[in-house]
């Protein structure tokens, strides 16, 4: 086994201990759930075993994480799978979900309205719903200029021109819900 292997594995048993204890089960429980013995989830959690896939495959479904989680892999940069926040264009992107394809969200941090030039629409494929959580943003849309605050929404087909940007001095937080392949938000209803 190569130095890196024996890196990655070196943390495994604490952290399924650590997992284990935060889900409040036993050994025992533990056993039931995965079909592996307590003592070789003992010896596994104490470091005495190395664990092999077909171990930590139970385990990690037990404990409802990827398996990636349990053996403490280095991160491949892919925010779509690690929802790492992503900057582009002086905004932050927060991921919310690993779902790929479908509709994605994010949380969406705009800086400060000084570190904009002027609105400068654009188009893209998709359909977009928004809602501000704080500070103001000014939206464009077919040369159309809103000011929305929090707790307003927008929905647009991300065809036509638009531009979204913090209005004030403030950074603005923005709840974003985008279709790349057209897909839109469909309400279900009015709860009561």
């Amino acid at each position: 086994m190569d130095e890196i292997d024996q890196d990655v594995l070196t943390g495994v048993g604490s952290r399924l201990r650590a997992l284990r204890r935060a889900r409040g089960s036993s050994l025992v429980d533990l056993a039931q759930e995965t079909g592996l013995s307590t003592s070789t989830l003992s010896r596994l959690e104490n470091g005495k075993r190395r664990p092999t896939l077909e171990q930590l495959l139970p385990l990690a479904r037990a404990h409802g994480v990827p398996l990636d989680d349990l053996v403490g892999s280095r991160s491949t940069g892919d925010p779509r799978i690690h929802l790492r926040p992503v900057s582009h264009r002086g905004m932050t992107f927060i991921p919310l979900a690993r779902r790929a394809g479908g509709i994605q969200g994010f949380k969406v941090i705009y800086p400060p309205a000084s570190r904009w030039g002027a609105p400068s629409p654009r188009s893209h494929e998709g359909y977009e719903w928004f809602s501000v959580l704080n500070g103001h943003v000014t939206f464009v849309l077919r040369g159309r200029t809103l000011r929305l605050g929090p707790g307003e929404a927008a929905e647009f087909d991300t065809r036509v021109p638009h531009w979204i940007g913090s209005a004030g001095e403030q950074p603005a937080e923005v709840l974003t819900l985008i279709g790349v392949q057209g897909e839109r938000v469909r309400p279900v209803g009015r709860l009561v």
